[in-house]
């Protein structure tokens, strides 16, 4: 990756704002998400500086590093392992969507690795849970080695 693109996220980092939704922190069942404010005396709406900033274009970040992930790579959000196929290991990352579950997590998570792909949301199964034997077969036992 180039320098320029790491100085653009870096400046779209210090760039951002905290959009607060004016009054949250004067009633509790306000949540802080951003709302416009409407009204027409409203003192944000008129953006008055002690009212805290709204969004407008100049808050947006730079169109080469748009959508891109902090450590440089395109988000790609994958469900199973045939999307990964024409992905350039180079310019995009993998995140596994939060629906698949743990055995096609697996095969995904193997197949991108393999391909070279990073993946964001890399999960260890190998602690994942044991499936219990059938009744007829009998589990596989150790040999233990008697000592006299």
């Amino acid at each position: 990756m180039s320098d320029d693109k790491i100085r653009l996220i870096r400046v779209r980092v210090q760039k951002s704002a905290r959009f607060k939704r004016d009054g949250a922190g004067k009633k509790e069942q306000l949540a802080d998400s951003w709302r416009k404010p409407r009204g027409l005396h409203h003192k944000q709406r008129r953006q008055k500086k002690a009212k805290g900033p709204m969004p407008t274009p100049g808050y947006g970040s730079p169109v080469d590093v748009r959508g891109m992930h902090p450590s440089g790579y395109r988000d790609i959000l994958v469900h199973n392992a045939e999307e990964l196929e024409g992905l350039d290991p180079s310019v995009d990352a993998v995140r596994i969507a939060a629906s698949v579950g743990s055995r096609k997590r697996g095969a995904i998570q193997e197949k991108a690795l393999s391909e070279g792909l990073k993946v964001l949301n890399l999960k260890d199964l190998s602690s994942r849970k044991k499936v219990p034997a059938p009744e007829g077969e009998a589990p596989e036992e150790e040999e233990a080695e008697e000592d006299d």
